[in-house]
């Protein structure tokens, strides 16, 4: 695949959150939803841009749902039950992409081969150059990992440039934006300013592990038309988590 002089970052990790599929305050799979994603991610591969998809799960279940005294499943397999989320949304987002002429596989951490391929490292980054979006599925494959954790374990995995961190507000706030309206939008953050600050934009240890390998982490609203692609050139939108001299803005 060809990468125009414009484009800032040649492979990145899309996550996803499982609310992200569905209508906002709703649970489940929304048509819409699907199809504003997809001709998103369509107009970013189209840039030129090797685009991998994490998605989460919580638009179906969530793990931490069933933790508690009082729980009749045990926490493991909760856990389990959220990762098999995680390909259902994956299933789904392949026929919207494709619907739409957008090469794609799908690729499960859990062996659930009569629907995805299991994740191969190096069959993933061939799918990649090949043009075909990858949507990454099943987490790592174990439980009390979250989908954050497993974006930047991909990220690493596959040298991705960048985690693109798809929300429904406009980047990281001081405080939640829809009940404080007086929260501060953070332009950029070090790895260190999200973990003292308690900031939830990723679990402690994505950040902890982005921080090691300095993998950084772009915070964006994809739900602004039009923020997919900017952010795969490399434009001004939402929050950089990094080192300084890696900010999106030199």
């Amino acid at each position: 695949m060809s990468e125009p002089a414009d484009l800032r970052y040649r492979r990145v990790i899309l996550k996803l959150s499982g609310e992200s599929l569905a209508e906002s305050g709703k649970r489940g799979i929304s048509g819409t939803e699907m199809a504003t994603i997809s001709g998103q991610i369509k107009l970013a591969h189209a840039s030129g841009c090797q685009i991998a998809v994490v998605n989460g799960g919580g638009n179906i279940l969530r793990g931490a749902q069933f933790s508690g005294a009082n729980a009749t499943v045990g926490e493991a397999t909760a856990h389990y039950m959220g990762m098999l989320a995680t390909v259902i949304n994956s299933l789904a987002l392949q026929d919207a992409l494709e619907a739409i002429g957008l090469p794609t596989r799908v690729m499960s951490a859990l062996p659930v081969d009569k629907v995805a391929e299991k994740f191969i490292r190096r069959r993933a980054i061939r799918h990649l150059e090949k043009g075909r979006v990858v949507i990454l599925s099943g987490g790592i494959g174990c439980p009390f990992v979250t989908t954050d954790t497993a974006a930047a374990q991909r990220a690493l995995e596959l040298d991705a440039d960048v985690i693109l961190k798809a929300t429904r507000v406009d980047g990281v706030y001081s405080d939640d934006p829809e009940i404080n309206p007086h929260a501060v939008l953070y332009d950029q953050l070090s790895y260190q300013d999200v973990l003292t600050k308690k900031l939830r934009v990723m679990d402690a240890t994505a950040i902890a592990l982005c921080n090691e390998h300095r993998k950084p982490i772009l915070v964006f609203n994809f739900k602004r038309e039009g923020n997919i692609v900017r952010a795969v050139r490399g434009e001004t939108v939402g929050t950089w988590i990094g080192q300084p001299s890696d900010s999106q803005t030199q």
